[in-house]
């Protein structure tokens, strides 16, 4: 009898920033599809989630993907839920407003392939300096890019995993990378980052490597890492007028503490107003400027005031389950 092997995958409670968890599930004649993914647990005592006398935290299946490391393998994410049944308050999935796909969204991924013996990125000397960026972005050659076998192992196995990924890029600093996940919906955006961050980690394992995630990692003339997130709805794909594109962008900047809660933790240290990005504290947004909180594309003015925005500020940490839910809520009250 056949025999598939379930890795379920779940978010923590640490905080600011949540830790990916998983473990795995033997099933027999397991048919693959999401309806007949069990009800699991785990000790929620040991990841922040709960107390030693009452442990228990349930994780409920959500999303499913084929495993590209595991014969007849699988990739579950799920949510956790309160023994009752209820959304655990770590629980940010739970908190999205919107169960259908008008809601588009595609997250900008960026992060740094860190070397721990080192504790610095890949291609940072321990000792001497480097050129400054701007020679390693979308760039090739062994003096410019650095894990380029890892990053595309981990492209193979998102689209073996049948995850939406549309691209990967080297960024400006020696071992930053990125990649693009699109997605209709905001559930299923942010089970498809989730996973594609959890494939990113344990591939990066086998090359004695880790993502780092932080959104400033390095310290000096060096880019920090964000995630962007471009969003439409069926009314900015169509709408073809801009008065309504620059009231969306207008009430973003009435909302900025509550966008920044969830847009990702140490934020500040990257939003700076440099390096491409707009202050922490202001709120901007403009054609085409990488330089603004929410960035006009080029695309959507020359389609005809048709298409999506760009939100510049969420960091590479964030948790692409609430930055959807906060985006929605905004632009729903805007309408």
């Amino acid at each position: 009898m056949q025999k598939s092997k379930l890795e379920y995958i779940w978010l923590d409670g640490y905080e600011p920033t949540q830790s990916i968890r998983s473990k795995t599930l033997v099933q027999r004649s397991f048919s693959g599809k999401l309806e007949d993914c069990p009800m699991w647990n785990f000790d929620g005592s040991s990841t922040e989630q709960a107390k030693g006398y009452n442990s228990d935290c349930l994780i409920k299946p959500v999303a499913i993907f084929s495993d590209p490391d595991r014969l007849n393998g699988y990739l579950i994410m799920t949510e956790v839920l309160n023994p009752d049944g209820t959304p655990h308050e770590s629980n940010g999935r739970s908190t999205i407003d919107d169960d259908d796909d008008d809601f588009w969204f595609g997250f900008e991924q960026e992060y740094f392939l860190w070397n721990p013996a080192t504790n610095l990125p890949l291609g940072f000397p321990s000792k001497g300096s480097l050129p400054p960026q701007g020679q390693y972005y979308c760039s090739v050659g062994a003096e410019n890019v650095f894990g380029r076998d890892c990053v595309e192992e981990h492209l193979d196995q998102c689209l073996e995993a049948n995850i939406n990924v549309e691209g990967i890029n080297a960024e400006v600093a020696p071992g930053q990378w990125e990649y693009q996940i699109f997605a209709k919906g905001a559930k299923d955006s942010g089970d498809q980052v989730w996973v594609a961050r959890f494939l990113a980690e344990r591939n990066a394992e086998k090359y004695g490597l880790s993502i780092n995630l932080h959104p400033k990692p390095i310290k000096g003339d060096w880019n920090g890492s964000g995630m962007h997130a471009n969003f439409s709805n069926k009314k900015l794909r169509t709408c073809g007028d801009q008065k309504l594109f620059n009231k969306i962008c207008d009430e973003f900047g009435k909302n900025i503490k509550k966008h920044m809660s969830v847009y990702g933790a140490h934020n500040e240290l990257r939003l700076t107003g440099k390096h491409e990005t707009q202050s922490i504290n202001e709120f901007s947004y403009g054609i085409s400027d990488r330089g603004a909180s929410i960035r006009i594309p080029i695309s959507t003015v020359e389609d005809g005031w048709k298409g999506r925005l760009e939100d510049r500020r969420p960091s590479s940490n964030g948790d692409p389950y609430k930055i959807a839910s906060v985006i929605i809520s905004t632009i729903k009250a805007a309408l």
